[in-house]
């Protein structure tokens, strides 16, 4: 019960805070609407288009979390094992690193059009750039002391890196994936600029068109919840695969 209390108390606490905001009368009612005419609005797009917006958001940020990661890993291993590399690579890493993907936008639809290849294009960027960042820092502190010990007990290169380097690195690996499904989120409206008819993004900048903001909350908090849940299974997956790691809590 206690556990409960303090996993639902910092949200009842924030539509406590919602509601007083609105009747406050420090901003005028009609430009924050309740939480009760957000749930209004949700039930009547859960009828209609939401239930479409929320899977094709969902497929597009997989789509490009999923291949972001599977070139992030090995070239943030590659960076993080090979320090000569790294110092070569870094400062292009970084450049490109810097750039926000929605400045990019122009380019994509130049040469990628304007379909869904265009939108999982910008989604991959951000979950790349990302994810090599977090993986090239996790390996390049490892420490050497371990493959130390296992040449010392006559282990071999292969063996090294299957089974001194590989687990190691695997904490890494999720965190990785973590932040880059976090970005690819806070990158998918920029993403449906590009020509979206359905989606979050889409549905949030339609609904910015006409001014309908429970349409607005609806959308930003669809996007919050859909991530919370998916970065929940990916803690439950990690605490699965890393339980031999010690942690403080």
């Amino acid at each position: 019960m206690r556990r409960l209390l303090l996993i639902l108390a910092p949200w009842a606490a924030i539509v406590a805070l919602w509601y007083a905001i609105h009747h406050s009368g420090l901003i005028n009612p009609a430009l924050v609407p309740t939480p009760g005419a957000v749930a209004d609005k949700f039930l009547t797009l859960a009828r209609d288009r939401l239930p479409e917006d929320v899977w094709v958001s969902t497929r597009r940020v997989f789509l490009g979390v999923t291949l972001g990661i599977l070139c992030a890993v090995p070239v943030g291993f590659v960076l993080g094992w090979y320090r000569e590399t790294r110092r070569f690579i870094d400062p292009l890493l970084n450049f490109f690193r810097a750039l926000p993907p929605i400045a990019l936008i122009p380019l994509v639809i130049v040469y990628f059009g304007i379909g869904e290849l265009a939108k999982v294009v910008i989604l991959f960027y951000a979950s790349f750039f990302a994810g090599v960042i977090v993986m090239y820092e996790g390996i390049a502190q490892i420490s050497p002391i371990y493959v130390r010990v296992a040449r010392t007990l006559g282990a071999r290169d292969d063996e090294i890196f299957l089974k001194v380097i590989v687990p190691l690195a695997v904490p890494h690996m999720l965190t990785a994936l973590r932040v880059a499904l976090g970005v690819a989120w806070a990158t998918l409206v920029a993403s449906e600029l590009i020509a979206a008819q359905t989606g979050l993004g889409s549905l949030i900048q339609n609904a910015a068109s006409f001014f309908q903001l429970d349409t607005i909350y609806v959308g930003i908090i669809c996007i919050g919840f859909i991530a919370l849940f998916m970065d929940l299974v990916l803690r439950a997956v990690a605490r699965r695969f890393v339980a031999w790691q010690e942690r403080i809590a």
